[in-house]
């Protein structure tokens, strides 16, 4: 984190010095930082992207508070990708923080994620994707497994510090039919080949994954909390109590015995996904304050979308 602080604020300011920049736009806590040092000095107007970790996570600790409260205050623009987020930064003590925060959401490439049929499997696919942290609550997903009255192969796409635990696991709990699949920069080859997408984090902001495995037609599952409750509704998935592994083995074994209720989900997931595969693009250039270093241009766009 440090060095992106640092190199991040030295190419920012060459950036700024040498060319014509209008926005800064960060994603995340740590490029914020430099982001919107260089915007304050530069006199360049700044957003900030929030995807839910810096809000459900890092601010309940105090460095991470005092950076986050930091950033918050004095970027432009704040832009949150669930309504629950924007309600949890709105809470937020700095000032003027619930005018600078607006609703921004993840989108998902369509035509790129899409149904692929695949026929010959052997036993139903449960997947998950996604980075192997504690966050995201695979734990839960093998204990589901042991305990679900349904036969079915489990695929776990991605990497993270969690990879080893949750291999020996598998292995020391004798976990039948989970393969982890490591990182992979082809998962929409992958996604399609699945009946069901499992998402049981502790803490989302609104899952891009989630997004992809409805684009591909797989009805979901996900933890019943902000804002993955706000993506999977009634008509694409079930959601579960990301505490309780009988939760999640019940919402599986639902899904694979309930055939009407399965094809009824699974013909609302693509429709869904259509709701996230066009994203207005959010910025809106205001008048800048003066600066002796570095003075806008006069003719830059103001209140239009570029």
């Amino acid at each position: 984190m440090l060095s992106i602080v640092i190199n991040g604020k030295k190419i920012l300011e060459d950036l700024v010095k040498n060319e014509d920049i209008d926005i800064i736009h960060a994603h995340d806590l740590a490029p914020a930082i430099p982001a919107v040092e260089v915007g304050e000095k530069y006199d360049v107007e700044t957003y900030v992207t929030v995807h839910g970790p810096e809000i459900y996570n890092f601010y309940k600790k105090p460095f991470f508070k005092k950076q986050i409260e930091k950033v918050l205050s004095k970027t432009d623009h704040v832009l949150a990708v669930s309504e629950d987020l924007i309600s949890e930064i709105s809470k937020i003590n700095v000032k003027n923080i619930k005018e600078k925060v607006s609703l921004h959401l993840n989108s998902v490439d369509i035509d790129k994620f899409k149904e692929i049929p695949h026929k010959n499997k052997s036993k139903p696919v449960v997947i998950f994707v996604g980075r192997l942290a504690r966050q995201k609550n695979i734990s839960l997903l093998l204990d589901a497994k042991k305990q679900s009255r349904n036969d079915y192969e489990l695929l776990i796409v991605g990497d993270g510090p969690e990879m080893f635990n949750l291999k020996n696991k598998v292995k020391n709990e004798n976990i039948c039919d989970v393969k982890f699949m490591g990182f992979r920069s082809d998962v929409e080859n992958i996604l399609p080949y699945g009946d069901i997408f499992v998402l049981p984090s502790l803490f989302e902001g609104m899952g891009i994954a989630l997004m992809e495995a409805l684009a591909c037609g797989l009805p979901v599952i996900g933890s019943d909390i902000g804002g993955t409750n706000e993506l999977i509704t009634p008509d694409v998935g079930l959601l579960i109590d990301p505490y309780d592994a009988s939760s999640l083995s019940n919402a599986i074994d639902k899904l694979l015995e309930d055939e009407k209720l399965y094809n009824k989900l699974k013909s609302n997931t693509r429709k869904k996904a259509m709701e996230f595969s066009k994203m207005k693009i959010p910025y809106h250039l205001h008048t800048h304050k003066s600066c002796e270093s570095f003075s806008p241009k006069k003719n830059r766009m103001e209140d239009k979308y570029l």
